[in-house]
C-alpha cells in the first residue's frame, strides 16, 4: 500500500512516514526545544554559577570563536 509522507509529501513505499524524514523531523524539534530552554537556564540575576551545562558550552563556543576573529 503507497501513502503519501506527511512531512515531505512525497509517495512512500510504506504506509508510513519516511524513516529519515522522522529522524529528521525529531532532530528539528529537539533543536527548537533547546533554543526555547535557553533564557530558562541562562537567568544570571539568580546565580550565576548555575548555569546548565549546555548553556556554559554555547558560551565557551561563542568566546573561542570571538576570539578566532
Amino acid at each position: 500500500m503507497l501513502k503519501i509522507c506527511n512531512i515531505c509529501h512525497r509517495i512512500s513505499a510504506t504506509d508510513q512516514d519516511h524513516l529519515d524524514c522522522v529522524q529528521k523531523r525529531r532532530v528539528e524539534l529537539e533543536n527548537e526545544d533547546l533554543k526555547n530552554k535557553i533564557p530558562e537556564k541562562i537567568d544570571l540575576a539568580k546565580n550565576p554559577g548555575d548555569i546548565g551545562v549546555e548553556v556554559k558550552a554555547i558560551l565557551e563556543h561563542m568566546a573561542r570563536q570571538k576570539e578566532s576573529d
